[in-house]
Formats: structure tokens, C-alpha cells, sequence
């Protein structure tokens, strides 16, 4: 509401700029010695009206005002009309200028949005809105890109249910912004189409392997080809590129199934009926090595990371969240924000959890960011299903009822 307000009077102090312009000459005229005149400033007016709003309409009533400034009475009846007809020949003349200038302008500014929107509707298109609910769990994404006006930056998420339980994919480019991007596309391509056809998760991650090289060995055989590109591939060597990634498994009884290749670790948000929720991280010894920094060993270890009850949620994140520092140099307290983001009674809710946490970051950065930062949250909405009872359970053919409590 404030910043409404702000940005609500700044317009009316640019629109109002031409006008104070002109009023400032003509008061400077009547005040100052005759010998001093600075009428001819007055052509400017048009011009600060294009530089301020870029409207046609403001251009015209600049001009206007400024030619009728000029008239032979008041501060301009003194002034030769020779002069007088010179300021109103400059006048016009910048007007004119001003009026096709802002067209073109209003022109680009129209292309430029057309592009944008493009753009942005590119961007979603590879970093996929998560679902709000998929497979009986509740999940919420959220991504702050450190490059302006990218919605998409180094860092990756996904989730799918597929026929071998809800996968998920978190992970870390290095580096951020456009350059970023082509390797996020590759690794979300190939989890995309390997979540569905492999069943075990230690396949699913070689595929992702194997399209990053693949990914990086296109790039660099087409950086060869330019010298630029060239430069740029000298620069940084094949061996320099990587991925972290934490790729993750949740069967219908809850079970989390891990391999993680250089990823931070995830939290666990806990909750009971009248307990607020709490935060502790999950995840034990040390990760492989990120992608594309050495090839994977012949046996992957997929750890069982925890057991999500119903209503327990896990939080994933990458390291920009645990990385990032206020002006005074301390690291964000993620354990801290994630347990007052969840800190009422009830339910952890994923899409509250989110906006919190990253509110919380941008406050303590102060909005100054020096890395991409991803969240994903998941919660486990599936009931327990308990096991029948002997009396309910069905009557093989050809076998007759049991008593309840009859020896068989």
C-alpha cells in the first residue's frame, strides 16, 4: 500500500515537470537583470516531458505551454521578436522531434513486453508450477533468481507421481542466470521422461548423468565452432561443470528413499494434533560427488532417508538458502526460519512455509542476493490404512467361515 502510494505521487511529479520548467524561466526572467535571458530554455520543456512520461499528449502540452509563455506579454514583452520567434521556431522544432521519438519509443516498449511475456511463459514452461497436490501429498515450490528479470536461474525441481511412487528432483547449477539455464533444461528433460521408465531410483540418476554429458559435450562442440565461444570454453573447462543433485522417492507408506550427489540435505517439519510443528534435518554421511565432476561408481547407495507420517512434511532446499548473509556477514538461520514459518498449531501448511521462508530472506539480505535460492515442500496427506482384522478378512474357495476367536 505505501509503495502504491509512492510510485502514484512520483508519476505526478513527472508529469508535473514540464510545467515547473517553464514556470522556473519565466519567474527567472522577471526577477533577474534585463541583461540575463535564459528564454530559450524553453524548448527544453518538450523535451523533458518525452524523457519524463513518453506520452504524445504530455510532448503537446509541453510545447504548447512553452509557445504560450512566448506571447508578447508579461516576462515575454520585453524580449526582441526576432528572438521571440527563434525560441518558438526551437520550440516547435523539438516538439516534433520529441512527438516522433516517443511514437518510436511507445513502439519498442511494445515489442519489448511482447517479448518479455514470451519469455516468461518459456521460463514456466521449464520450471513447471508444482501441482498443489499429487499423489495424496500436499507440495509448494517457490524460486528467487538472482539474475533480474529471469524467473528461471541455476537452480531445479520437480515432482511426478509415477508408477514406482512420487518422485522428486532438487538441484544446483553451477553458476546463475542465462548461462544457467540450457543444463536446467537437459537434467528436468531427462528426470522427466526416466522418473516414469525406470524403477529403480540408481538408474534414473544415470540417465541424468548421461544427458548432462551429453549436454555439455553438444555445448562444447558448438563452442568450438565460434570464437567467442571458443574463448568462453578455454575459459571454463569440461571438468568445471556440475550439478548437485537430491533425488528422492516417496513410497505410499510414506518410506523416503535417497541418493544425493553433492545436494544439502532436507529438513523435516513435524507435526502433532495441538503441537506446533518443528524442524530438524535428515540425511546422514557424506554425499556423492556432484554431477559432472567424476562418473558415478558401479553401486549407487540409495540410503532410506526417513519415514513422512501423515501430516509430516519435508523441506528441500538448495545451498543459496543456507548460503546467504545479511550486510553484517551471518549466515541465514534456514532451521530457525523454517520452524517460525511452520510455528502454529495444526498441519504444516507448503504454500504458507514457502512465502514465509522466502520473506524471511529477502529481509535478512536485504534483498540483495548472491545466489539462486529454491524451496520445495511436500506433506504426507495419506491416511494409514490399517490392516483387516482375521473375522473380515475373505473365505478361500471351496473353506468354510471362522469364528471370530476359533481355533483354526
Amino acid at each position: 500500500m505505501i509503495r502504491t502510494r509512492a510510485v502514484h505521487w512520483r508519476r505526478r511529479a513527472v508529469l508535473a515537470l514540464p510545467g515547473v520548467w517553464i514556470l522556473g524561466i519565466l519567474v527567472w526572467e522577471l526577477l533577474v537583470p534585463h541583461g540575463t535571458q535564459v528564454v530559450q530554455l524553453l524548448a527544453a520543456a518538450p523535451a523533458i516531458a518525452c524523457a519524463g512520461t513518453g506520452r504524445r499528449q504530455c510532448v503537446l502540452s509541453a510545447a504548447l505551454c512553452a509557445v504560450v509563455a512566448l506571447a508578447p506579454f508579461g516576462p515575454a514583452a520585453r524580449l526582441d521578436p526576432a528572438l521571440r520567434a527563434g525560441t518558438c521556431c526551437a520550440v516547435v522544432a523539438v516538439a516534433a522531434a520529441a512527438y516522433v521519438i516517443t511514437r518510436r519509443r511507445r513502439r519498442l516498449v511494445c515489442d519489448l513486453e511482447r517479448a518479455r511475456e514470451i519469455a516468461d511463459t518459456a521460463q514456466r514452461l521449464l520450471l513447471r508450477p508444482l501441482p498443489p497436490r499429487l499423489d495424496g501429498m500436499t507440495l509448494a515450490g517457490g524460486h528467487l533468481s538472482v539474475s533480474e528479470g529471469t524467473l528461471v536461474g541455476g537452480d531445479l525441481y520437480e515432482a511426478l507421481a509415477t508408477p514406482h511412487g512420487v518422485r522428486v528432483v532438487i538441484g544446483d547449477v553451477r553458476g546463475h542466470g542465462f548461462t544457467a539455464i540450457a543444463t536446467v533444461a537437459a537434467v528436468l528433460g531427462s528426470f522427466r521422461e526416466a522418473a516414469h521408465d525406470e524403477p529403480r531410483l540408481a538408474d534414473v540418476l544415470r540417465r541424468l548423468e548421461r544427458a548432462l554429458h551429453r549436454h555439455l559435450g553438444e555445448r562444447a562442440e558448438a563452442g568450438g565452432k565460434d570464437a567467442e565461444d571458443t574463448k568462453g570454453a578455454q575459459d571454463r573447462p569440461h571438468g568445471e561443470e556440475f550439478v548437485t543433485i537430491l533425488l528422492l522417492e516417496v513410497s505410499a507408506d510414506g518410506v523416503v528413499m535417497a541418493l544425493n550427489c553433492g545436494h544439502p540435505w532436507p529438513y523435516r517439519l513435524s507435526s502433532s494434533p495441538g503441537r506446533r510443528a518443528r524442524a530438524a534435518p535428515v540425511g546422514r554421511g557424506d554425499p556423492l560427488p556432484p554431477l559432472g565432476l567424476f562418473p558415478l561408481p558401479p553401486r549407487l547407495p540409495v540410503t532410506r532417508l526417513t519415514r513422512l507420517h501423515p501430516g509430516d512434511a519435508l523441506v528441500l532446499h538448495t545451498d543459496g538458502a543456507e548460503d546467504a548473509r545479511d550486510a553484517a556477514g551471518a549466515f541465514f538461520p534456514l532451521a530457525r526460519a523454517l520452524a517460525e514459518a511452520a510455528a502454529h498449531a495444526g498441519p504444516v501448511v507448503p504454500a504458507a512455509v514457502v512465502e514465509r521462508v522466502q520473506a524471511a530472506l529477502l529481509r535478512h539480505t536485504g534483498g540483495h542476493l548472491f545466489d539462486d535460492i529454491a524451496l520445495l515442500v511436500l506433506r504426507n496427506d495419506r491416511q494409514r490404512v490399517p490392516s483387516p482384522s482375521p473375522a473380515a478378512r475373505p473365505v478361500r474357495s471351496g473353506g468354510r467361515p471362522r469364528r471370530q476367536g476359533a481355533a483354526p
